[in-house]
């Protein structure tokens, strides 16, 4: 397993691939996100509840350096893009769900 800085699967590099995987890529996972959703201050908050989560399952200061050297790599600003993207996105699909719904009756 390499940590280098290249793309991976799409991502800028392993470690915004795999936080957003592991911590973000759940579909039960609510971040309030709407079409006036700031970018950057989404960013920020995922970041604040990643490093929140290393504090709280890292008991060895050791273990935790090492987490949060990970998190560094991590590129939110891509992650809160993504997301604000996915939610226009299924936002659309219920659009047209509900027009073709109401068509239909």
């Amino acid at each position: 397993m390499s940590n280098d800085k290249t793309e991976h699967n799409g991502w800028t590099n392993y470690a915004t691939w795999r936080v957003n995987l592991e911590m973000f890529d759940a579909p039960d996972y609510s971040w309030d996100i709407t079409a006036d959703t700031d970018v950057h201050e989404l960013a920020q908050r995922l970041k604040d509840s990643v490093i929140c989560f290393v504090d709280e399952t890292c008991e060895l200061a050791t273990t935790r350096g090492w987490a949060i050297a990970f998190v560094d790599e991590v590129n939110f600003y891509e992650i809160a893009k993504h997301m604000i993207e996915a939610n226009e996105f299924y936002c659309e699909i219920g659009k047209k769900v509900t027009e073709n719904h109401k068509e239909k009756a």
